[in-house]
This record gives C-alpha cells, structure tokens and sequence, in this order.
C-alpha cells in the first residue's frame, strides 16, 4: 500500500538559493579569481554542509522542547492503543491487532505480498528494511534467507523468489516473540512516531494526529505527490494548519479531501471508509481527542470501542 523510499527528517522544504557575483571582465584577475575559488571550494562547501546540520540540529531541539510541553495526545499508552485497533480494523479487519502478526496475502494491489500488523509489502521497501533490520539483531532466523529475493522484487508485486515458502516462514517467525517485537518497533520508527510528531508540531490535536498516522501507514512516508508528505504540502497549500493560525476542523477536512482524491486517483473504486466512516465521522462530532466510546464502519462492518 505504501512506498518507504524517501524519508524526510524534517518534512519542511529545502529551498536552494543562488547567489551571482560579479566580477571585473580582467582575464588575469578572472583566472586568479578561479582558481582561488577553485582551491577554497572544498572547505567552503565543509562550512555551509556543517552551518546546514548546526542549524537542522538547533531546529530539532527546539521542535523537541515544544512537544515536551505539550499533552501526550496519541502517544500516550491508551491513545496508542486505540490507534492500533482503528488501523487495524482496515488493515486486517479486526480490532484486535496483536492476532496480525503472522498474517501475509497478495491483496492484489500492485503490492505484492502484504504481511504483519500494518500491512508491510514486499514491493514497497517497508518488509525488505523490517527483514534486514531483524536480520541484522538476529542473524540465521527463518526470514534470512528470502532478502536476496526479497531486494529483487522490491518496488513490484512479483512473488519470484518467495514462493512456495515465504508465506509459511513469515507465519513461523511471527510465533517469536522477538519478531513480533521488530515489527512494533518498525512500525513504531517508520510510521507512528514521524506521524505524530509532525502532527504535533502542525498544531493537531489527537484526532489530527491518528489522521496523520493512518496516512502514513496507508500512503508511505514519501515526499511525491501520491505519499504522505506530498498530500500534506497539497493540504497546506488549501488551508492553513493550526499552527499557523488556521481551523483545526477545516484543515482535517482539507487533508481528508486531497487524502481520499489521491486514493482514488491511484485505485479507481476503492473502498475509502477508513476515512468517510471512520475519521470524518469523528470530526463531524468534533472529537478532536478522540474520547471513547468509539463507533465506526470499516468496509461494511462496524466496530465498537467501549
């Protein structure tokens, strides 16, 4: 469902600018000139890349004192839960998400096989990156042997390599507690905590920020038109975010609008009621912090969260 090809550590714009000088028409001069700049380039490009990462840094620390004085939202325990079980209820439908570890089909959506408890793909670089990184904490588990294959088919939906036993593989590991716990933190580093950190620096409340978490999931962390960051430049560009000074409510609807677009505009007919009967049903009520009881529909059946 998902491409996590790029990632972004910041997921603000990068604006190059250039700077024109000029210079006497003096060939000696020029030449002297040349060749200064020629021989300074290597230490001028080290001093603006280190001014770059200073500042990046400076920024971050500030980011992070602003979300250290702001409530928990969905990263608090129960929070988290619920957040689990909504996007579970789409990905695998069920509530209860602890039981999708070992799940694994070829929904037929380009994707090739989608597995485990937030829908990993085999063409979309998610379940190769969670395969290497268990790999690397676990050398010779029951998965190591398929990422040859696996890093072939990355980026289609071919099976070459992985049938007939990756299925059934993947089912086993998902039986080790430490796999289970590689997918939480895969999950956790790729998906959840990105989604809500940028949610909260946009001002969103924990509403806003399960909307941000569940795009993530379904549309990948990538900067293009069609992933996470590039529908949420698209919304941005529509209405203003609560942190800079716009309506929470009307930039929810916004992103929800250009989300469920792009999600038809990639498949024509499907089925979007992880977001009409589901997220604009809890804005319509203004639950911005998502207060249980919950209600929703997700593809024809209903769930409840008492």
């Amino acid at each position: 469902m998902k491409r996590v090809g790029v990632l972004l550590l910041g997921a603000l714009p990068v604006i190059a600018a250039g700077v024109y000088l000029a210079v006497p028409d003096d060939s000696a001069d020029s030449a002297d000139t040349a060749s200064s700049a020629s021989s300074s380039s290597p230490a001028t490009d080290k001093s603006a890349r280190d001014d770059a990462k200073d500042r990046a840094e400076k920024e971050r620390e500030a980011d992070d004192a602003l979300i250290a004085d702001l409530p928990p939202g969905l990263a608090a325990p129960a929070k988290k839960e619920l957040a689990q079980q909504l996007v579970s209820s789409a990905e695998n439908s069920t509530t209860r998400w602890r039981t999708a570890y070992g799940s694994i089909e070829d929904v037929g959506d380009g994707d090739g096989y989608t597995a485990g408890i937030v829908g990993f793909c085999t063409g979309t670089h998610d379940l190769l990156t969670l395969v290497e990184r268990y790999t690397e904490a676990r050398p010779g588990n029951g998965l190591a042997a398929y990422l040859p294959a696996l890093r072939e088919v990355d980026g289609s939906d071919s099976h070459e390599g992985l049938d007939p036993g990756f299925t059934a593989a993947w089912k086993a590991e998902a039986e080790i507690p430490a796999f289970r716990a590689a997918q939480e933190e895969e999950r956790d580093r790729v998906y959840f905590e990105p989604a809500v950190r940028l949610a909260k620096l946009d001002g969103l409340g924990t509403l806003g920020q399960f909307v941000y978490y569940d795009a993530m999931v379904f549309h990948g962390p990538d900067t293009d038109a069609e992933g996470f960051y590039g529908l949420r430049e698209r919304a941005m560009a529509k209405a203003r975010t609560p942190g800079q000074g716009g309506s929470e409510k009307a930039y929810l609807d916004t992103f929800l609008d250009v989300r469920e677009q792009a999600m038809r505009d990639k498949r024509p007919g499907i089925d979007t009621s992880r977001v009409d009967t589901a997220q604009r049903r809890f804005l319509a009520a203004g639950n911005m912090e998502l207060a249980t009881p919950l209600v929703w529909e997700m593809y024809g059946d209903t769930y409840r969260v008492p």
